[in-house]
């Protein structure tokens, strides 16, 4: 069956980098390495901080809850191997700098790697048997958060409120970041798990109108997906929607604009307007959780770029260090001079090889001397010519040079009346800048200096 794949809704502004998928999109995902040692971070997800459970020297379990707190927007962490806690003490953190986390030692006799679930799901699943009240406990114990990168608990983005009733479900299939293909290989490869769990976030939620909105460079996950739900019980009121591929368009309000023609308004949340709008490993793990029992402690992580000898996706361990992953895919190539959690427009490089990933690093990206521009290939930063590049890419409707010249003069006030935290970081603006300005930088640093000027972040 061949599926019209051309996509029609897209959104304002944007741009469109090279794609550069072709390195893993072919790669099926293999299971991660095993591992001696892993740092479960306390802080990987929006909201409160998790306080350990355990202490050094306690016997640990796969699976078992090693932090936690009281708050509303929180969510647990939990082990990945059998073990013993080494230590809590503070580990690299690629957006903290520096932040607690419990080191586990793993039992080198106990420790079976882990495999998907996805064998577990059909094209018959039922959701009957499941009431919303015990999808969102499952969902708040096993501590899922977002998976796409924003963290944010997904018990408290499911969970019915009366307040804000939300009769939309978006799934987030997008994947625009270049180089990353971990969620492309999940919708292939667990395609009866995605869609198990879109049905019990449905029923959680309340949704009666489900979208999954996929970017047309991937059209064998819209055909697979699509073919599935036509052949699955209650799939026809999941409807797939190929959107057109152009980055940031995985972005929740630029993909609520593309799908439903819908603005968030700024400094408002999708459920606001009565839509909710989760990834696809996201809901993959929502069926984990609530079917297996399972709490959410591997993910599947893309490692990729030109500075990696042998590309792949890896089914790994959640706090298993960047070092181990790259070591597994053959290692570093001469030329590598950057690594980054992320992709190359959001990502965030780091130093540190010994980071460990957590529940939101969908990828590890490594480039060369040449596309960071070495000593023979730097590109000179210049001034601003005002040509209205970057208000033309950017899919939020800002003028970022004038936020970072306001950042750049310390006049933080005056960066907030350009509403500078209505910026989502994508790095459109820097992409077209002519001049080589680093304008998605400045405004990182205006958040920060903001936020620590209203005591929201320590100094």
């Amino acid at each position: 069956m061949k599926i019209n794949a051309k996509g029609r809704f897209s959104f304002p502004g944007g741009v469109h980098p090279p794609q550069s998928k072709d390195l893993t999109s072919d790669s099926k995902i293999q299971p991660g390495p095993r591992v001696k040692q892993v740092a479960i971070m306390l802080s990987q997800h929006t909201g409160a901080i998790c306080q350990p459970l355990v202490k050094k020297a306690d016997p640990i379990q796969a699976g078992q809850k090693i932090g936690d707190a009281d708050a509303f927007i929180s969510a647990p962490v939990h082990s990945p191997v059998n073990g013993k806690v080494k230590e809590i003490a503070l580990q690299s953190h690629a957006v903290l700098g520096r932040s607690p986390a419990v080191i586990v030692e793993a039992n080198p006799d106990d420790n079976q790697l882990k495999q998907p679930c996805s064998a577990r799901f059909t094209l018959g699943f039922d959701d009957t048997s499941f009431s919303p009240e015990k999808i969102c406990d499952a969902v708040r114990q096993a501590g899922i958060v977002g998976m796409g990168g924003a963290g944010f608990p997904t018990r408290v983005k499911i969970e019915p409120n009366p307040k804000m009733p939300k009769d939309t479900l978006i799934i987030n299939g997008c994947e625009c970041e270049p180089y990353i293909t971990c969620d492309y290989r999940i919708m292939l490869e667990w395609t009866n798990q995605i869609i198990a769990g879109i049905k019990l976030a449905g029923k959680a939620s309340g949704c009666s109108k489900v979208f999954v909105g996929i970017e047309d460079n991937k059209p064998a996950a819209i055909e697979i997906i699509t073919a599935a739900l036509k052949k699955c019980v209650d799939g026809d009121g999941i409807k797939v929607v190929p959107v057109r591929t152009k980055y940031p368009q995985g972005g929740e309000r630029q993909l609520i604009k593309a799908i439903l023609k819908k603005n968030v308004p700024t400094g408002q949340i999708p459920p606001m307007i009565g839509v909710l709008v989760l990834n696809v490993a996201t809901v993959a793990a929502i069926a984990e959780a609530v079917v297996c029992d399972w709490p959410l402690t591997h993910r599947v992580v893309t490692v990729t770029g030109e500075g990696i000898a042998n590309p792949g996706n890896y089914y790994a361990p959640i706090g298993i260090s960047v070092a181990e992953l790259i070591e597994l895919c053959g290692g570093l190539t001469e030329d590598a001079v950057r690594v980054i959690l992320g992709g190359p427009m959001m990502g965030i490089a780091i130093a540190d090889l010994t980071t460990p990933i957590t529940k939101t690093t969908g990828a590890i990206t490594v480039l060369t001397e040449k596309q960071i521009g070495g000593a023979k290939f730097t590109a000179r930063q210049t001034p601003c010519i005002r040509c209205g590049r970057c208000l033309q890419a950017c899919p939020e409707h800002l003028n970022p040079t004038k936020i970072a010249h306001a950042v750049e003069n310390n006049l933080l006030d005056l960066a907030e009346s350009y509403y500078i935290n209505a910026c989502i970081e994508c790095g459109c603006c820097s992409y077209v800048c002519p001049a080589n300005i680093e304008l998605t930088g400045y405004i990182k640093t205006g958040k920060i200096l903001l936020a620590r000027q209203k005591k929201k972040m320590p100094v």
